[in-house]
C-alpha cells in the first residue's frame, strides 16, 4: 500500500441511487456486490467506511408507470424500494445509507443547492425543442435515435417531440475546467477506455442541458416557479450529498458536507457515465463544492454472449440466482470471473463448474482433507508452524509471505479477479504440495515432525486465503476461521481490527497454534445445474 493510502481514515463510496422503475436486475446486483467488497475490503484493513446506495423515485417514467399499475407515485415507489432492500439482504450487502430521492431532508438540499447554482448565474430560461426519450429522461439529438424514432437503448418506446419552456444549466460554462480536471487529475475517471470516452465527448463541445420538465407533477418545484419540476438528474445526483446526513441532523449542505464530502468513489455503470463524469463535476463547481475523488465505470452484462432483455426472455433474476446458489456463490462467480471495468458474461453451467473447481473442490476439499490428517496423525491438534524452520523455497512460504500485498494492490485497483486468482495459486499449490509430499507415508516412517510441518503449512495458507477472501465470500471465509477454531465473524466488518488486526491475519504464517479442532465439516456443497440448464 502506498505512503497516501496508508492515511484514508474515511472511506466514501456510493452505488447509483437506482431508478425505481422497476424491480432490482441482474446489472444493479452486480454493481452493489462490487460496491460491498470494496467496503467490506476497506472495513478489513481498519478504514471508517461508509456505504450509501439508494434509490431515484422521481420524474415522468415513474409517475405514468405508477399510473398504468393504478398506484400513487408514493405507493410504487415504496413497493419497488422494498425489493431492493429484499435483495441487498439476501446478497449480504452491508450498506450503511439507503438515500431516497422523496425522502423529506433530500428537498431542503435540492433546493440549497439549486439557490447556490442560480447565484452563481448557472441557471437561465429558454425554449427547449427536441426528441425526448421519457425512460431516458432526457431529450436526444435526431442523429441518436433509430430509424424508427426510437432510442437505441429503449428500442420499444418511441421518443415524443416536445417543444416547452425549461430551466437550464449552464454547462458550456464548464468545458474548459472539466477538460483540465480530466488532464491533471487522469484518476478522476477509471478506467482509462471509460476516460477517453468522457474526454472525447466534451472536446465535441458541450451544450447547456435542461434540469426542469413542465407538466409533470412527481418532482420538487423549482424554487420560485411552481409550474417546472427539476429535473431528475438535477434532483439525484444530490441524493449522495443528502445520504450524507445523520438521521438527527437539519437538512442543510453544510451539515451534509461537513464528515464524509468528499466521496472518495462513485461505483457506476457505463450507461450513466456521463452524468456523473461530466454534468455532476459541473454542477458541484458552480456549486463552489470539492469534487469527488473517483468515478469508476463497470462494464454492461450478457447472458450466454447474448444483450439482455425482456423481450428476447434472456434476462438473469437476481432474486432467483441467489435463492438457489446462496449469496457467497452469486459473488464469488461476478467478482471473479469478470474483469471489473470490462464487460462481463453470465453463463450459468460456467457458474456452476467455477464454483464447484473453485470452492468445492480446489478449497473445500483442501480443507476437508488436511483436517482429517490433522485428526490422525495429530491428535486433532493444530501443530505449530514455525517458518522460520522453513527454507525460503518452500512453495508455500513462497507464495504466501507476499501474497498479502499482492492482493492489497488488486483490491484497491478494483482487480477482484485477479485477486481471486492470486489466492487461487496458493489453494492450488497446497494441494499439489500435499500430494508430492505425502504426509500419509512420512507419517508410516516416524517423521512426526515433517508431518506436523506439512500440515500446518497447508493449514496457514487455507486461512490466509480465507482472510484474504472474505470481502467477497464473508460467509464462506467465517466456515474456514470456524473450523480451524477462530473466533472471527467476518460480517462484523466493525469489530474486525479487533478480531482480526489486518496487519497479522494478512500475512502468512500467523495460525494460532496448538488449536484442537471440532469435527471437519464441508465447507461449500458442490452446485447441480437446473434441469433446463443443464438439458
Amino acid at each position: 500500500m502506498t505512503q497516501h493510502q496508508t492515511k484514508i481514515a474515511k472511506f466514501a463510496l456510493t452505488t447509483p441511487l437506482y431508478y425505481v422503475n422497476d424491480v432490482p436486475h441482474i446489472g444493479s446486483a452486480y454493481t452493489t456486490m462490487i460496491a460491498d467488497v470494496i467496503a467490506r475490503f476497506k472495513r478489513l484493513q481498519g478504514s471508517s467506511v461508509l456505504l450509501i446506495t439508494g434509490t431515484d423515485e422521481h420524474g415522468q417514467k415513474i409517475e405514468r408507470t405508477a399510473e398504468a399499475k393504478g398506484l400513487e407515485p408514493q405507493e410504487h415507489c415504496d413497493r419497488i424500494v422494498e425489493s431492493f432492500e429484499s435483495l441487498w439482504q439476501k446478497l449480504n450487502i452491508q450498506y450503511d445509507r439507503f438515500s431516497r430521492t422523496t425522502a423529506k431532508n433530500h428537498g431542503a438540499i435540492v433546493k440549497e443547492f439549486f439557490q447556490r447554482v442560480w447565484e452563481q448565474g448557472d441557471i437561465y430560461l429558454a425554449q427547449q425543442q427536441g426528441w425526448y426519450c421519457v425512460p431516458c429522461e432526457e431529450f436526444k439529438e435526431k442523429r441518436e435515435l433509430l430509424e424508427d424514432g426510437c432510442c437505441p437503448l429503449h428500442p420499444n418506446k418511441k421518443a415524443e417531440w416536445r417543444d416547452e419552456e425549461n430551466y437550464f444549466f449552464r454547462l458550456s460554462n464548464y468545458q474548459e475546467k472539466l477538460e483540465t480536471l480530466y488532464q491533471e487529475h487522469p484518476e478522476f475517471i477509471e478506467p482509462e477506455s471509460r476516460r477517453n470516452e468522457v474526454i472525447s465527448f466534451v472536446s465535441g463541445g458541450l451544450q447547456d442541458f435542461s434540469i426542469s420538465r413542465v407538466n409533470v407533477a412527481w418532482g420538487f418545484p423549482v424554487p420560485g416557479d411552481d409550474n417546472h419540476t427539476i429535473y431528475v438528474w438535477f434532483d439525484a445526483l444530490l441524493g449522495y450529498i443528502t445520504a450524507l446526513l445523520e438521521p438527527d441532523q437539519e437538512a442543510g449542505l453544510e451539515n451534509a458536507l461537513s464528515q464524509w464530502w468528499p466521496i472518495n468513489l462513485h461505483l457506476i455503470g457505463k450507461d450513466i457515465l456521463r452524468f456523473h463524469a461530466v454534468y455532476w463535476p459541473a454542477m458541484l463547481m458552480s456549486a463552489k463544492l470539492p469534487l469527488p475523488k473517483q468515478i469508476f465505470s463497470h462494464g454492461f452484462l450478457t447472458k450466454d454472449g447474448q444483450k439482455m432483455s425482456k423481450s428476447l426472455g434472456n434476462t438473469v433474476n437476481p432474486f432467483d440466482l441467489v435463492e438457489r446458489y446462496g449469496s457467497d456463490a452469486v459473488r464469488y462467480y461476478f467478482l471473479k470471473e469478470i474483469d471489473c471495468g470490462r464487460d462481463g458474461d453470465f453463463n450459468e453451467t460456467r457458474f456452476v463448474n467455477v464454483l464447484n473447481a473453485d470452492l468445492a473442490n480446489d478449497l473445500g476439499n483442501l480443507l476437508n482433507r488436511t483436517l482429517g490428517m490433522i485428526k490422525k496423525y495429530c491428535q486433532g491438534v493444530i501443530p505449530p508452524l514455525i517458518i522460520e524452520e522453513l527454507a525460503l523455497e518452500h512453495s508455500l512460504k513462497s507464495i504466501g509471505l507476499e501474497l498479502g500485498d499482492r492482493v492489497t494492490q488488486a483490491y484497491e485497483t478494483l482487480r477482484f479477479n485477479q485477486a481471486c486468482e492470486e489466492i487461487l495459486t496458493l489453494i492450488r499449490a497446497s494441494n499439489k504440495f500435499i500430494d508430492e509430499q505425502a504426509p500419509w507415508r512420512l507419517f508410516k516412517q516416524g517423521q512426526q515432525k515433517e508431518v506436523e510441518s506439512i500440515l500446518a503449512a497447508v493449514l496457514e495458507s487455507v486461512r490466509l486465503s480465507a482472510y484474504l477472501l472474505s470481502p467477497i465470500i464473508p460467509n464462506l471465509s467465517n466456515k474456514v476461521y470456524q473450523q480451524l477454531g477462530l473466533s472471527v465473524d467476518f460480517n462484523e466488518g466493525d469489530r474486525l481490527q479487533e478480531t482480526a488486526p489486518f496487519a497479522q491475519h494478512s500475512q502468512w504464517g500467523k495460525l494460532k497454534v496448538n488449536q484442537t479442532l471440532t469435527e471437519a465439516q464441508p465447507i461449500f456443497a458442490r452446485l447441480d445445474l437446473p434441469q433446463e440448464a443443464s438439458a
